[in-house]
């Protein structure tokens, strides 16, 4: 199993790191990607991938929820740490209309200004994406070239649909166990295998049987994963060759 996004640098998970991984280890994790959300945390998530070079890549960018804080030339420091060897996409980008921490139009700006950076270091990108479907997808048409996952899908069965429709991956996390989430289940029985990727977004949302756990690890993926190949009808080792494989392509990791 991978786990396809999470955040190693936030204190919860990175000042037990040793202790976690083994947990994710155990658990049949083998392979981490972990999330660079600003230029600070970049250089924080490089150096994860250092330490554990066998084990863990990262992707680095500019959350939308951060744009209020940084300016624009902050991408350009995206832009020369993205040539490390750790570094295998651009993100966590995109738009959030949920939080309404920083302004639509600055959003998009730093939105675009990724994506370009995406197109020329010919990298995929991660999104975030909050009540902002259509303008997300509206904004990659203009980017062709460049692969993208929406990750920790928390959406409607029609936004899922559009998104596929659109040419682009899906992440599930944690939500997808929850009881009462019948529709984002539906999402993941319609999304074909090839197009999904299983993450925990840890330390966030941990799924059931262990969501009472305040910290999310990169183990509970094991429980996102058994999710997953139970609303598709598939044995537990199909999910888990088809979604290590597609994490693999889409990040182009061997």
């Amino acid at each position: 199993m991978i786990d396809s996004h999470c955040h190693l640098t936030d204190p919860r998970l990175g000042d037990q790191l040793d202790a976690v991984l083994d947990r994710a280890v155990d658990a049949g994790v083998t392979q981490f990607v972990t999330i660079g959300t600003d230029p600070d945390d970049a250089v924080h998530a490089i150096a994860v991938c250092e330490k554990h070079p066998t084990r863990v890549r990262c992707a680095i960018g500019i959350h939308p929820n951060h744009c209020q804080t940084v300016e624009l030339s902050a991408v350009g420091q995206i832009r020369d740490l993205a040539g490390h060897r750790s570094v295998v996409a651009i993100g966590e980008m995109g738009l959030d209309y949920f939080h309404r921490l920083s302004d639509r139009a600055r959003q998009r700006q730093f939105f675009e200004a990724q994506l370009n950076l995406a197109a020329e270091t010919t990298r995929p990108v991660v999104i975030h994406c909050r009540e902002a479907v259509d303008d997300a997808i509206a904004v990659l048409r203009s980017f062709p070239t460049v692969r993208s996952v929406f990750h920790c899908f928390t959406g409607t069965v029609d936004e899922a649909v559009r998104i596929v429709e659109a040419g682009h991956m899906l992440g599930f996390t944690g939500p997808i166990t929850y009881k009462k989430n019948d529709e984002l289940r539906e999402a993941v029985r319609l999304t074909p295998i090839e197009r999904i990727l299983v993450e925990t977004d840890a330390p966030y949302l941990s799924p059931e049987p262990v969501r009472s756990q305040k910290t999310c690890e990169p183990a509970f993926v094991a429980h996102t994963l058994a999710m997953v190949a139970r609303v598709k009808g598939i044995l537990l080792q199909e999910a888990d060759r088809a979604t290590t494989e597609n994490t693999n392509r889409f990040y182009g990791m061997p």
